[in-house]
């Protein structure tokens, strides 16, 4: 008998009048135990260490719901996972596992919270398989006791040459790695993993997906967790309805399909040829405005791809690309004077975040700001009246970001104040800054692991998906 089992049994001993649930533990000493695995697409310790992750996120919530706090435990294989709530040992799972029949033999699930896709990835240019019969006799590679080993022995049934291995203490993403390394020559991801990857990953390519969709949900043993089972699918529903759930999801996948192959592999060259000559200068002025040093220079990438001289057909110069108006205001006198362009951009979108309503939060609050670095601040208000206008919520960003293209339509931009705007563009602008953002902060959390080896402990780990501080409550 788990820890958690054997107190909750101690103390309902003389009166619980049936058996105890996991909810009434849960409420008495205060604490949501909860394994997950350490991934970018479930939990992980992001900037400044602070925990972070979509299902982190989810399920940090859900204990906020229940008045207590979480305690949030890692676990190095599904196995490991299975059986501490399986066991006891944890009230709940909250680590992007599927629901399959197998798994329902031994836990029991709440409401789905996720669709997603099982894919086959293989490595470009190794030849793309376009069915099962072409993966007969190649290295296929999955984790051991994940919903994909359970999709390849169905697929066996009807296909007898098919094999694969299993792997233990590993995550997709250190497959998707190997496959792009060539270690191995197939894995399988769901879609989530695929999309998180692909950008840091460039080389990886799915070959075809694998049946249907996945629901992913939270998962509780058989018994004693009816009723917190219950409350976690009041949650969710209430979180799908108020568009939590959606804004979670778009803060971790929103931007991951915005880079193609060639985008990402010229960034990444750039990364090691022209952002050294200024990195010092970004993290300088990030740190003198409190924003993060990689969104400053994928900031820059975006505006300039890191040279000093740009200059576009409208006259915005320099490795920021500030408008003379934007120049004059921040007292800069040469925009091409790299220095000068960064830490001016630097003061500028401090201040566009400092004039945007404190009831924004991060990061819809950076994302806004950035939307109105490229597009003007008072075209952002505008975005946000048309949302008022269709009863939205304007400080959130994933309403603001279906807002903005409206401001090409004259429908749309007659009824705000400042009118005609190229709507669409900000969208990109911002997707492609967060894309850039993200690869920056693997990079360099890769690179820091290879002069630190001690950072390669997962608990220390910084995935790929590392975003700004929080999503709004």
């Amino acid at each position: 008998m788990g820890r958690v089992a054997l107190l909750l049994a101690v103390a309902c001993l003389g009166t619980c009048s049936e058996a105890p649930d996991w909810l009434d533990h849960v409420k008495a000493t205060g604490k949501l135990v909860v394994v997950t695995r350490n991934s970018p697409t479930t939990y992980y310790l992001g900037h400044d260490t602070e925990p972070t992750g979509p299902d982190y996120d989810l399920v940090r919530r859900f204990a906020d719901s229940l008045g207590v706090t979480l305690d949030i435990q890692p676990r190095d294989s599904l196995e490991a996972l299975f059986s501490a709530v399986a066991n006891g040992d944890a009230h709940m799972a909250a680590a992007g596992l599927s629901i399959t029949d197998r798994r329902q033999s031994r836990l029991t699930f709440s409401e789905p919270y996720q669709q997603v896709r099982q894919q086959l990835v293989y490595k470009l240019g190794t030849g793309r398989p376009r069915s099962v019969e072409e993966i007969f006799g190649r290295d296929i590679v999955v984790l051991r006791g994940s919903s994909h080993a359970e999709t390849l022995r169905q697929i066996k049934a009807d296909h007898p040459r098919l094999t694969w291995r299993e792997v233990d203490r590993k995550e997709v993403g250190d497959l998707l790695a190997e496959v792009a390394a060539g270690s191995i020559e197939l894995t399988v991801a769901d879609s989530n993993e695929f999309d998180v990857h692909r950008n840091f990953l460039p080389e990886i390519r799915v070959a075809f997906d694998l049946g249907v969709d996945d629901a992913l949900a939270f998962a509780f043993a058989k018994d004693h967790s009816r009723n917190l089972t219950t409350e976690a699918d009041r949650f969710l529903a209430r979180v799908r309805r108020d568009g939590r759930l959606a804004r979670i999801q778009d803060r971790y996948y929103g931007h991951t399909d915005e880079l193609d192959y060639v985008g990402t592999r010229s960034f990444i060259r750039h990364v090691d040829k022209r952002l050294p000559k200024y990195q010092d200068w970004f993290r300088e002025a990030a740190a003198q405005n409190e924003l993060d040093w990689r969104l400053l220079a994928a900031v820059g990438y975006q505006e300039s791809h890191w040279r000093e001289r740009a200059v576009s057909p409208t006259g915005v110069r320099g490795i920021m690309m500030l408008t003379e108006a934007t120049a004059d205001y921040l007292d800069i006198a040469d925009r091409e004077d790299p220095r000068s362009s960064i830490f001016g951009a630097a003061r500028f979108l401090a201040r566009l975040k400092e004039r945007l309503p404190d009831t924004i939060r991060e990061p819809d609050l950076t994302w806004m700001a950035l939307a109105a670095y490229n597009v003007g601040f008072y075209h952002l208000r505008d975005a946000r009246a048309i949302v008022e206008l269709g009863g939205g919520n304007p400080d959130v960003w994933i309403e603001v970001r279906e807002a903005l293209p409206l401001l090409a339509q004259k429908k749309w931009y007659s009824r705000v104040k400042y009118g005609y705007a190229r709507g669409w563009e900000p969208v990109r602008y911002v997707e492609n800054i967060r894309s850039y953002a993200s690869i920056l902060r693997w990079l360099t959390a890769e690179r820091e692991r290879a002069i630190d080896p001690a950072a390669d402990d997962p608990k220390l780990s910084v995935p790929a998906a590392a975003e700004l501080s929080d999503v709004a409550p």
